[in-house]
């Protein structure tokens, strides 16, 4: 849900960090339930 992807970015913003993993384990597979995000802000 896109709540969810906020919420990832907002706390790699707020720990200064680049790259963030949303896992989703609702899935068949678990590779179909990661998702890689970056962290745009300040670039």
């Amino acid at each position: 849900m896109p709540v969810h992807e906020a919420q990832l970015l907002s706390h790699l913003r707020m720990s200064n960090r680049k790259l963030g993993y949303l896992l989703n384990f609702n899935v068949y597979r678990m590779k179909d339930g990661i998702k890689r995000m970056k962290n745009g802000y300040g670039q």
